[in-house]
């Protein structure tokens, strides 16, 4: 079977990978693709954003599944355009995919399907946001409720911080119109952690658990970002906690979507705060998680194209998946004054050597190709992936890779799964 995937960051890379992998594949083509897709298939100069050219190339080159990677061309429909011209497509439709691009949406579904999260209110005006916040004397989280590439989240332990906060988003408009309305909250306490399920619109599979690092800082401090590291498994995600997470979030989240009228079919991900009163959501996504996929998919033994075939046909039940004993770690190399303003353009040495690593793989995200080299085009460069018998192995691994690899201004957190260890 040939299969295009869409997207061009770590999360497709290692996508990529694993589909490269599989005995049903034919031919992988990634549109557009980075440095990285090239080494597991076919990349494509089409952007993502082009539902036209990519239906057409789909078309000419006889593909017979589309995995649609980001979140902006899910909540555009891209799914939608693919399934109506009889072409299979891993991912939510739009109006599913409201559950990760409207957070107002995704809100008033988890109240109405019984779902634990923050208490919080939503504003369409900043006046309005403003006031409330301010009558406030708790932390408080506010949320661009659009998409905002995971940056729309500001946590305020000092509710005029959060003022401040609403007046970028939604007078500044940082975000464009993602911040059109906010959802404002009360600050969850807790641990993380990124629980990821296939669904084919009526059955859920689970997948390992893994634990995100937002944070620019170590010791998750300054802002939030698209993340900066993860690792899988998350030993605060119990058998037990994920048997209740899988009862009181996924079931019932799956459920209510198809009261809505919205049938959820795709990667369903829920952002857990393991709270001392129990799980609790803090948000939902309707992709695979970056830099989650990286260890994740590095553990899975399976056929991944086997499993998103079976959520597009409805056959996910009788899908059965292995795993990779070994915990996995991605430490992510980002430019220098990510998540703000930083410079692109800047050359990376020691990739190869530190591939040449056991049990190490390098899944690019911002990178681009000239004149033989490999440059940086993009705030989050690389996700550096290493498997280890156990965390803290994997985590010498990964970083002894980081090590290698340079490129001016690169950056990482120096703690990625310091809590697992401890």
């Amino acid at each position: 079977m040939n299969v295009l995937l869409v997207g061009s960051g770590g999360r497709e890379h290692a996508i990529a990978w694993k589909l490269a992998q599989s005995k049903d594949l034919a031919k992988l083509y990634i549109a557009p693709g980075n440095p990285g897709t090239a080494q597991c298939g076919e990349n494509v100069p089409i952007g993502t954003d082009d539902s036209g050219k990519l239906l057409e190339f789909a078309r000419q080159n006889n593909v017979g599944l589309v995995v649609v990677g980001p979140e902006d061309p899910l909540a555009a429909g891209l799914v939608d355009a693919f399934e109506s011209a009889g072409i299979k497509a891993f991912g939510p439709s739009a109006k599913a995919a409201q559950l990760e691009a409207d957070k107002a949406f995704a809100k008033q579904l988890m109240r109405s399907s019984s779902i634990s999260t923050a208490e919080g209110r939503t504003f369409d005006r900043y006046e309005d946001a403003k006031a409330y916040i301010a009558s406030r004397d708790e932390p408080v989280v506010v949320k661009a409720a659009g998409l905002a590439k995971g940056k729309g989240v500001y946590v305020c332990d000092d509710p005029s911080d959060g003022i401040l906060a609403a007046e970028k988003v939604m007078c500044d408009r940082i975000f464009g119109s993602a911040g059109d309305t906010i959802v404002v909250e009360d600050k969850l306490l807790g641990e993380e952690a990124s629980i990821l399920a296939f669904v084919d619109g009526r059955n859920i599979y689970v997948m390992e658990s893994s634990q995100d690092h937002k944070p620019i800082g170590e010791g998750d401090t300054g802002p939030n970002t698209g993340g900066m590291g993860a690792y899988s498994p998350a030993p605060v995600v119990t058998e037990e906690l994920m048997d209740q997470i899988t009862r009181e979030v996924l079931v019932p989240m799956v459920d209510g979507m198809n009261r809505n009228g919205t049938p959820y079919k795709g990667m369903l991900y829920a952002g857990i705060m393991v709270t001392a009163g129990g799980p609790r959501v803090l948000e939902f996504n309707v992709r695979f998680g970056d830099p989650e996929t990286q260890p994740i998919l590095m553990r899975l033994k399976s056929d991944l194209l086997e499993v998103m075939l079976a959520v597009c046909d409805g056959t996910l039940d009788q899908v059965t998946l292995e795993w990779d004993p070994r915990p996995a770690v991605c430490v992510v190399m980002a430019s220098g004054g990510y998540p703000d303003d930083y410079e692109k353009g800047k050359e990376i040495t020691g990739l190869k050597e530190a591939e040449e690593l056991d049990d190490v793989i390098v899944f690019h995200a911002g990178t681009k190709e000239q004149d033989g080299n490999i440059l940086t085009n993009g705030g989050r460069v690389l996700g550096v992936t290493a498997l280890g018998e156990t965390i803290a192995d994997a985590k010498t691994r990964a970083y002894q890779a980081v090590d290698i690899i340079g490129f001016e201004g690169a950056y990482c957190r120096r703690d990625i799964a310091n809590k697992a260890i401890r």
